[in-house]
């Protein structure tokens, strides 16, 4: 049997927000499997162990740059240490340039972003200037650049920490916004079920059944209940599944919206600063005790 460490253990409680003991039982049900155990723990204890999958850890500002005539854009995160330095004029000057040079040289990925010319150097060679400015570890993360089918439109939110950008046919301005703020309320995982992996609904069918079981249902049900969970996550999941958040009848989805308003949705992008990436929390009075015990002993 694997080892179960008290790291293991941990890193599903941040992942879920679990009980200890709960998580303990659930990787020493799963042998160390941390995804088979986040679904152990799904089954037992419900949406609160899905906790991690909106997460935002991470500090940085997400930069978007839109062309005149709304045909091509890019959207793009620069991660750093802290929020204090993510409010930085100068960090604020590099993720906006940064945006508009991928909107405008298109780049193939980060490593060619950071050789294109920038000021008196480079794009990392400006990065790092103002790492030494600054005195903060600064990263291009990743940026998407888009050539639309239809006329680009965006949506900035919380500071910056979260960014849309959507290809929106046909329609009108306010529609493209509506949608695209509600892309940032509603987080979709895409724009219909193609999108959604395999991996991940064969995960919900997994829950769904033992749910089933755990609940008592008879055996011959099984399978239609589990179905039926899937259709429901896969509604909630991709935006022309979702309810329309402006919704007057609380029921109109993103799909029937479209509809009515004679248009189409080409794709999106959303971005959430540091989604995915683990952040060090600092426990201050940890750190406070380790100090009086240093200068105790000197």
């Amino acid at each position: 049997m694997a080892e179960i460490t008290a790291g293991m253990v941990k890193e599903l409680r941040e992942k879920t927000d679990a009980p200890m003991m709960e998580c303990k039982k659930a990787l020493t049900e799963a042998a160390g499997d941390m995804v088979k155990a986040e679904e152990i723990l799904r089954v037992k204890l419900g949406s609160k162990a899905s906790k991690a999958a909106s997460r935002i850890t991470a500090e940085g500002l997400v930069g978007i740059h839109i062309s005149g005539d709304g045909k091509s854009g890019a959207m793009i995160e620069v991660n750093c240490e802290t929020d204090f330095v993510a409010k930085n004029d100068d960090f604020l000057k590099l993720t906006k340039e940064c945006a508009e040079l991928i909107a405008i040289k298109n780049p193939a990925d980060v490593v060619a972003l950071s050789a294109l010319p920038m000021g008196e150097g480079t794009v990392d060679s400006t990065r790092a200037a103002l790492v030494g400015k600054i005195g903060e570890n600064l990263s291009i993360r990743r940026f998407v650049r888009v050539e639309a089918k239809g006329k680009l439109a965006s949506y900035i939110h919380g500071g910056a920490k979260i960014g849309v950008l959507i290809d929106l046919v046909g329609g009108d301005e306010q529609l493209a916004k509506d949608l695209a703020m509600h892309i940032a309320a509603s987080k979709p995982k895409s724009l219909d079920s193609t999108g959604v992996s395999a991996d991940l609904i064969e995960s919900e069918r997994r829950v769904a059944i033992e749910k089933a079981k755990e609940a008592g249902k008879p055996e011959a049900m099984i399978e239609k209940i589990a179905e039926g969970s899937v259709q429901k996550f896969l509604k909630e999941v991709t935006l022309l599944g979702q309810v329309f958040v402006k919704a007057e009848d609380g029921k109109q989805t993103i799909e029937q919206l479209l509809k009515v308003k004679g248009a189409s949705i080409a794709g999106f992008t959303l971005f959430m600063v540091g989604e995915g990436i683990e952040k060090k929390v600092n426990d201050f009075a940890a750190e406070v005790a380790a100090q009086a015990a240093a200068a105790a002993q000197k």
